[in-house]
């Protein structure tokens, strides 16, 4: 049995990663503004730079000022998105998926490494230490990158919505 994933023709990885990249810049920028606009005046969050401290952590870079920790903390951000957007790209690609299905096995795959990235550098807690208000602030801005994501990559790919 010939599966989509095995019907989709290699030449088409490039373009589908682009569409990707575009898709998760997008998502972020969703998220981005959920954040800002919806989930921190309601939960009375701070604004978060471990993004900033994720890239510090790796990278032989410090910035000095405040303003120079915000940008990079921008920069980081956008970055999770576009590897999102591409790992969106290349699961969906793969496996054939579209819409909800793409989003949920796109989630369920990119979060809990998201995580643990983090638990391994030092940033956070392990999951199990966290409060049911963090965990549901994570995993609500988390699920609105992914939906925000993959709503942009099916658009940008076009065609009906059965195929991959």
């Amino acid at each position: 049995m010939i599966t989509a994933a095995a019907q989709i023709p290699p030449h088409d990885l490039v373009p589908s990663l682009g569409r990707g990249v575009i898709a998760g810049l997008a998502g972020v920028a969703v998220m981005t503004a959920w954040q800002k606009l919806v989930e921190m005046p309601i939960t009375g969050r701070a604004e978060s730079y471990e993004p900033a401290n994720l890239l510090m952590r790796v990278l032989p870079i410090a910035p000095k000022r405040g303003a120079a920790k915000r940008r990079l903390n921008n920069a980081a951000h956008f970055g999770v998105g576009l590897g999102w957007g591409a790992a969106h790209a290349a699961i969906a690609r793969r496996r054939g998926l579209r819409g909800q299905r793409a989003v949920a096995t796109v989630f369920v795959t990119l979060w809990p490494g998201d995580v643990a990235t983090t638990v391994a550098l030092g940033l956070n807690a392990p999951p199990w230490r966290w409060t049911r208000r963090d965990l549901a602030i994570d995993v609500a801005d988390k699920l609105v990158l992914a939906q925000a994501t993959g709503a942009v990559y099916d658009r940008l790919r076009g065609g009906p919505a059965g195929t991959a």
